[in-house]
Parts: structure tokens; C-alpha cells; sequence
């Protein structure tokens, strides 16, 4: 699909604007060609319509940008604001510099569930910016997804399952998915104890680590648009997001509170794989994906748009950068 964007989105300097995407979810892009001699600049002079764009429609992808790890931080900065740091880490990602990270390091044969970054938390980043260093040979797009479109899409009985929230539980061990360390980001139990008392979390230290639960809402309302967004990880929590023989091993090994992580009701029943299933279907339906190209900076606003990770072959490398 390619629709039609308003005259002040459409013509950014010399650069012209066009809308891709499906009925549910939409993408301004912007070619800004290989001719561009200060892209910063460019992005600094329009940085007010690309906000707009990312108010609207919640996502925006500018193209042919050159390959420089610099002008990819300035240019979050200058769109976003100040990085913020990877906190409360629920994936394995590794470090690039002080605020640029790797996309989540998933098996490559896998799919990466839709979510919107950090719904599970009490806390979450405004806007994401991911940015194609290496595309890889086959696969691996990005999806983003209407969180908006989504919420609609999702059936009414299975939205008010949910109305009540979300619990997500985590066991952290050795050897089994991230440290407490890693995802807290600190090596002091007394942090990590004063990081739960904050955030509204229990913990339990136990012989093989730490367990932890939390509750969050299903949905939230989106304070630019004030429309209700589906907004929590419960799809990529549950048990049922892995892989079934690594589910039938884990299973098979550990008490289900001993997971990794793992989603409820509110009230701590368990979720109906049929409601996640319908919540996937909605993602699916609501979902639009396009090919990497080296230069790609896909900026989006958190709440408006979930994303994920299609499977891929050969070398893929996607940089993050997240801001307020």
C-alpha cells in the first residue's frame, strides 16, 4: 500500500514523503537519497514533521542514510533526546556503546513475538530507533504493528479476560536465560531489593537465585492520540512463546514458578493458549514488515507501535537506541 500524506509530512526540504504499509499499520518513509551531503542537518530542520509523522501514524523510516555509528546517535538525539540505558532487561542484548545496543539476540530460526518494548515494566522507553547495519541474506524484517489497530482487533471477551492486567513472573538461575544481574544491571542483591520496592515488585531469593512477580495493565491510553493501546508482553512472557521441545524440556526439568519467565490473569489463574492465540492473530493481521537495506533508520513511537523479528539467514546486525 502506498497512500497519501499530508502536505506538511509530504515535502521535507528536497526530500518527498510517501505512506507504506497495510489498513491497519502505517509507515511514512523518507528517501533521502544518495546525494544528501548533512543528513543531520536535514534531520534537525524537520525534526518537528518527523514527530508529527511518529504522532500519527507511529512510525517513520528514513532511507540511504550512510554507514556511521555517530550520525546514528546524533540523530536519536536530535529526534529523541537523551539514549536511555537498557534497564530491566527481559532479552539478551549486547552493548554497542553507552546507549546503542543490539536488537534482541534471538536463534535466527526463530521469530521474535510482537510487543511493544518494556510493557512489562512500570517504566518504558518513548521511542525506538533501530538502525540496519548488516541486512541479512534472507528474512529478518522488523514488523511493526498498530498497537491501536491491535486493541481493536483483539476480541472483546479475550480484552476483558485481560482488563484486569497482566502478572509476569521470572526465575532467574545459572545457566538459564539472564542472570538477575544482567537484567537488573548490578551485582548488589540490596539494589536489585531496593529496584523491586519501587517498581511494585515481590522477589524471593532462593537456593538457585531469584524469582520475582509483578502486575501491569493489558492496555493503556496513548496520551498524544488518548486512544487505548494493547500494550504488555504477555504473549512473549507465556510459556507457550517457546519453542515446544525447549517448552516440553523445561517442563520437564524445572516446577512451572522455576521458568524463566512466565505471564498469568491478574488474579494469578492461568492464560488460555486460545487467548494468545487470538491476541497473535490480531498482531498478525495488524502487521506490516518491510526488507532491511543497509542505511535504514526505522525510528517508532513505543506506544503507538509493537514490534518484533522475523527468522533470517545469514548475518544480521540491527542497533537500537531508545529515548524518553
Amino acid at each position: 500500500m502506498t497512500g497519501v500524506i499530508p502536505e506538511e509530512l509530504a515535502q521535507l526540504g528536497p526530500v518527498t514523503g510517501q505512506l507504506d504499509g497495510n489498513d491497519h499499520t502505517t509507515i511514512v518513509v523518507y528517501g533521502l537519497g544518495p546525494d544528501m551531503t548533512d543528513h543531520l542537518d536535514w534531520v534537525a530542520a524537520h525534526r518537528d514533521s518527523l514527530r508529527a509523522a511518529l504522532a500519527e501514524h507511529g512510525a517513520v523510516l528514513l532511507r540511504d542514510l550512510p554507514a556511521d555509528l555517530d550520525l546514528f546517535d546524533r540523530i536519536v538525539r536530535v529526534v529523541g533526546g537523551d539514549p536511555l540505558r537498557y534497564t530491566e532487561r527481559s532479552t539478551p542484548r549486547t552493548s554497542v556503546t553507552e546507549s546503542i545496543y543490539t536488537s534482541t539476540e534471538y536463534p535466527a530460526d526463530q521469530p521474535l513475538p510482537m510487543h511493544n518494548e518494556n510493557s512489562y515494566s512500570d517504566s518504558w522507553p518513548g521511542h525506538l530507533f533501530f538502525y540496519c547495519d548488516t541486512a541479512a541474506a534472507t528474512g529478518g524484517a522488523t514488523p511493526i504493528a498498530n498497537s491501536r489497530a491491535v486493541f481493536r482487533l483483539v476480541p472483546q471477551e479475550v480484552r476483558d479476560r485481560f482488563a484486569d492486567g497482566v502478572v509476569y513472573a521470572r526465575a532467574f538461575r545459572e545457566g538459564l536465560g539472564l542472570s538477575w544481574q544482567e537484567s537488573f544491571q548490578t551485582d548488589d542483591p540490596a539494589a536489585v531489593e531496593e529496584y523491586c520496592a519501587r517498581h511494585g515488585q515481590t522477589f524471593e531469593w532462593t537456593e538457585d537465585g531469584l524469582r520475582t512477580r509483578h502486575h501491569r495493565p493489558s492496555h493503556q491510553t496513548e496520551p498524544l492520540t488518548g486512544e487505548q493501546v494493547w500494550f504488555n508482553q504477555a504473549n512473549l512472557f507465556h510459556v507457550t512463546s517457546l519453542d515446544e521441545e525447549v517448552r516440553e524440556a523445561l517442563l520437564s526439568l524445572y516446577d512451572e514458578a522455576d521458568l524463566p519467565r512466565n505471564a498469568y490473569l491478574a488474579d494469578g489463574t492461568p492464560i488460555d493458549p486460545a487467548d494468545l492465540a487470538a491476541v497473535k492473530a490480531a498482531y498478525d493481521e495488524a502487521s506490516y514488515g518491510f526488507p532491511w537495506r543497509r542505511g535504514d533508520l526505522m525510528i517508532i513511537n513505543n506506544m503507538l507501535c509493537a514490534h518484533g523479528r522475523e527468522p533470517f539467514t545469514g548475518a544480521r546486525r540491527i542497533l537500537v537506541a531508545m529515548t524518553a
